[in-house]
């Protein structure tokens, strides 16, 4: 056929350039148009079926062929055109879309290879003139003006879009929130996505056409030739997900969208509303006028496949172009399929000749309409390839009889149901391909009516959900002027006539001090009925994360509280009552109660998941149990002293059960470490209190915050409960509370330094650690705890340790080089150990009592040497600190050995007055000692020795 046959009616949108290429077909005596949408596939087909005897009419797209055996006229997808059938005229729609990434190449495979014995028609927007006339030399061009006026009409609020107006997002949940935002303001909107079936997309636009509804919702499939009364289109935003990623629409692209405004000779006008930008001064020339950058290159791929092998056919797949304008596709899904089925040993063993390799590309071509992995795809044409060179050769009827009973179900959501048609339209696509089946026309019918089922169930959800009926018939009314113009704006404020007369938060409406007249009551009242029943099924329908538990108790819901908790029977199963206004009754009030109920319990269940599966747990037996019912019922924190007979009767087996619940066995604490961070602290403060104030034995508003997030310790307040400190994670400790897990890392530090002892040769001395026993205070011990000076030794003598002043030359301690100090207060990270030990479960003090004192060793040479220093004037010492009842503080047995003879009874100073000494000594030392000649000073100097020596 010569390319002077070849003609391109290229122009804008609204333009009659499909209805053109429809009426040219059927002045032929046979024909075939290719469309870009199986829905618009569907519309043309009943259009010209309606001119026609339909037996002469076929319809094919990818999942539904309706072929009489005396078809002459074809309307197909460009996708499903088949190969095999010559006409005597040929169309293809939407011819720009051979850029497109995903599907270009098979435009552009019909653009160069597809054509009527008399006469071919390419019909598409004026950017593919100069790229058809370079791959096409002798085409000829006709354009053709749009038949009506395009205007920039600005930015305009949801609220106040105009009447018969189109909203475009780009993705199903924009489309959704557009649409029930739509439903609240103006009583509902219709919905289009390419998604859905021709059968749901029809009754949509059928709504929207009937006037049941004055606003259609819909994603940018609106562009590809829906006719409908279309006055203004608004876009909600100007990027989308192309495929591979996020990017802004092209001017062409917009411009095809907004092009939709305007039917026949009615202008029509465009603009934005949302969060989307207003259009700059340059693309609103380029919109209104339609001039577009020209498209500069169109996506092509070989159809001339090497057949011999897997790899054959990959290498000829891959093939570069060797035409000016034309750039190769990236993989589309069916070579990702097969690529991913090469690399398979299995597979390649098996298919070994020309046929099988030509089976399984063709196999390959099934559609991923699920949109799921590759791998999940590939796994589907595995299985259909097997069947089709197995022993039958063909699918099996009861598996595919099992894959259709998956989808044969009708209830759910709204995306529970659209899953299911994508499902079934993979299932529709294979039931049409007659030889890979038997009795195909049954499969065939039985996937149409599974999809028909589907699709009247998911139009009927979308209605219900998008669809006031109630509001619609009032704003028909109020657009008549019947009754008062009463609206709920967005921010809940309630007007009438413009007026404003309350304000609707969460599930409660709030009126203005002037009680209105009663016909604009009656309009109030039915507005906020309205609303409330709308706000109750947009929460009843709301996923999780739409909601927000309080530290005050309440779920807020659009920064409104709709409901609150009260103590329960159980602490971790408080009571939900709703916030609602009476006008909110029946079933809508009791879902919402429902709703609220899910929510909480998943929320706690979630955040406190080590408590919730300690209640559940099955394998707890014995004081396990008890000990994690003990847990359960103080929140995941309990003192070790009120458990220390339930913890030393657990077995090894015991303890590793309650640790697979996060549970840690420390000196001073057991509990959840889990449980400390802010989320779930918040939380269990929130339920102890619920119960406490039930209870009465806590009043209203007397706690305190919650200690912010990364501190260690605070200060403490003696007229705050000590079970607040517990509930929040800390423990009083003179002045400060601590943090309980920091507090057991302060432990499990002094314990490994008190009675140190080298577990191998050459070990060295922990950092702090003084030779004969004690320790000395280093940073490392009060960074952990956030605070120094009075505050730490106050903190360790509530953890039972006291001090002994000895001379800094006698005091032989490993140090190491001061560390740069952290923020006071501030977290110091705590990874927990992979096991704990059970030495670490027991009380510092009585561990460091059984550990013996070890023998006393020869002074080295930088401890005389700070012996032989010349003293001072004043002795310069340091404070040594033991657990109580070991070292210097080891009680002494009240009889009496008798002594050696020649040694003197102690006639020092009692108790008392060497205790008044050392408060004598440290105040003099504060006024009176030099810099030089400080504690710190002096283990610097002995510090630095000790370097030299080494």
């Amino acid at each position: 056929m010569a390319e002077h046959s070849v003609t391109a009616v290229l122009g804008p949108t609204n333009t009659g350039k499909t209805h053109l290429a429809v009426e040219r077909m059927l002045a032929h005596a046979s024909g075939m148009i290719g469309l870009p949408l199986r829905l618009l596939a569907r519309e043309v087909f009943d259009r010209v079926c309606a001119r026609l005897d339909a037996s002469k009419v076929a319809l094919i797209t990818g999942e539904e062929k309706i072929v009489p055996a005396d078809a002459r006229y074809w309307i197909c997808t460009v996708e499903a055109m088949p190969s095999e059938i010559e006409v005597d005229f040929l169309a293809v729609d939407e011819v720009q879309l051979a850029s497109d990434f995903e599907r270009g190449h098979i435009f552009t495979d019909r653009i160069l290879h597809r054509r009527g014995r008399r006469e071919t028609m390419l019909l598409g927007a004026d950017t593919m003139r100069n790229l058809l006339g370079e791959v096409l030399p002798s085409v000829q061009f006709t354009h053709r003006p749009r038949l009506s006026k395009l205007s920039y009409a600005g930015q305009k609020k949801v609220s106040r879009l105009p009447r018969r107006a189109a909203v475009v997002g780009f993705s199903a949940e924009t489309v959704y929130t557009l649409a029930e935002l739509i439903r609240r303001q103006r009583g509902g909107a219709a919905v289009v996505l390419g998604a859905l079936s021709p059968r749901t997309r029809n009754a949509q636009v059928e709504l929207y056409q009937s006037g049941d509804v004055d606003y259609i919702v819909a994603t940018d499939a609106i562009g590809m030739g829906l006719n409908m009364d279309v006055d203004h289109v608004a876009f909600a935003a100007t990027r989308k997900f192309d495929g591979f990623q996020f990017r802004d629409l092209t001017a062409g692209e917009l411009g095809q969208i907004a092009g939709r405004a305007g039917r026949h000779l009615n202008d029509g006008t465009f603009g934005v509303t949302g969060k989307a930008a207003p259009f700059d001064g340059e693309m609103i020339e380029q919109l209104e006028n339609h001039q577009f950058p020209p498209v500069r290159v169109l996506q092509w791929r070989n159809r001339n496949l090497s057949l011999g092998s897997l790899d054959a056919l990959i290498a000829s797949l891959g093939q570069l172009p060797r035409r000016p304008g034309l750039t190769r596709a990236q993989p589309a899904a069916d070579v990702e399929a097969l690529e991913f089925l090469a690399r398979d040993p299995d597979m390649r063993g098996r298919v070994t000749n020309r046929e099988l390799v030509a089976k399984l590309w063709d196999v390959c071509q099934i559609p991923d309409y699920r949109n799921i992995t590759g791998a999940e795809h590939a796994h589907l044409v595995q299985n259909v390839f097997g069947f089709l060179t197995g022993p039958g050769g063909t699918i099996p009827a009861d598996w595919f009889a099992r894959q259709l009973s998956y989808c044969d179900r009708d209830d759910g959501d709204i995306d529970a149901l659209s899953a299911r048609i994508a499902h079934v339209r993979t299932w529709t696509f294979v039931a049409n391909r007659a030889e890979w089946i038997k009795d195909a026309r049954h499969w065939q019918a039985r996937t149409r009516e599974i999809e028909d089922k589907l699709s009247d169930a998911l139009h009927n959800r979308l209605s219900q959900r998008f669809i006031d009926r109630k509001t619609a018939v009032l704003m028909k009314r109020l657009r008549q002027k019947e009754e008062i113009m009463s609206v709920v704006e967005e921010n809940g404020d309630v007007k009438v006539e413009g007026e404003l007369v309350g304000r609707i938060a969460g599930l409660r409406f709030a009126p203005s001090e002037a009680a209105p007249a009663k016909p604009v009551k009656e309009a109030v009242d039915a507005a906020v009925a309205a609303e409330l029943l709308a706000r109750a099924q947009a929460i009843a329908a709301a996923p999780d994360p739409d909601f927000t538990l309080s530290a005050e108790g309440t779920v807020d819901w659009q920064d409104a509280a709709i409901a609150s908790l009260a103590a329960g029977p159980a602490g971790l199963k408080p009571k939900i009552s709703l916030s609602a206004d009476d006008a909110l009754t029946g079933p809508d009030r009791d879902a919402v109660a429902m709703r609220m109920e899910k929510f909480v319990q998943r929320h706690i269940a979630g955040v406190l998941e080590p408590l919730i599966a300690m209640s559940e747990a099955e394998d707890l037996t014995g004081t396990a149990r008890g000990l994690a019912f003990r847990l359960v019922e103080n929140y995941g924190v309990l003192p070790r002293a009120e458990v220390a007979e339930e913890v030393k009767s657990l077995d090894q087996d015991a303890r590793a059960t309650l640790r697979r619940f996060g549970v840690r066995f420390g000196a001073i604490h057991v509990f959840v470490p889990a449980l400390l961070k802010p989320a779930a602290t918040q939380l269990r403060v929130l339920l102890w209190r619920l119960q406490g104030e039930a209870s009465g034995a806590l009043e209203a508003g007397i706690l305190p915050a919650i200690p912010g997030q990364g501190l260690t310790s605070v200060g403490h307040d003696p007229k705050v409960p000590e079970a607040f400190y517990q509930i929040t994670g800390f423990k009083p400790c003179g002045g400060r509370a601590v943090r309980i897990d920091m507090l057991e890392r302060l432990s499990d530090m002094i314990r490994s330094r008190v009675f140190w002892r080298p577990q191998f040769e050459g070990e060295a001395r922990p950092n702090g650690s003084v030779e004969g026993g004690g320790f000395v205070v280093i940073p490392d011990m009060m960074s952990l705890v956030g605070c120094s000076g009075d505050d730490f030794e106050a903190i360790l003598q509530a953890l039972d340790f006291r001090s002994q002043s000895r001379p800094a030359a006698e005091v032989k301690v490993a140090l190491e080089a001061p560390k740069p100090a952290g923020k006071p207060g501030t977290e110091t990270p705590c990874t927990p150990a992979d096991g704990e030990q059970v030495a670490a479960e027991q009380d510092p003090a009585a561990s460091a009592a059984q550990t013996p004192a070890p023998e006393a060793t020869e002074a080295d040479g930088a401890a005389q040497d700070a012996e032989t220093e010349p003293a001072g004037e004043e002795v310069v010492t340091v404070e040594v600190w033991w657990p109580n009842g070991t070292g210097p503080f080891k009680a002494r047995s009240k009889a009496r050995r008798p002594r050696p003879a020649g040694k003197k009874h102690n006639t020092g100073p009692k108790p008392a007055q060497r205790k008044q000494q050392k408060t004598n000594a440290r105040r003099a030392g504060k006024r009176d000692i030099r810099p030089e000649d400080s504690p710190f000073a002096a283990l610097g100097a002995l510090r630095a020795r000790l370097s030299e020596k080494s």
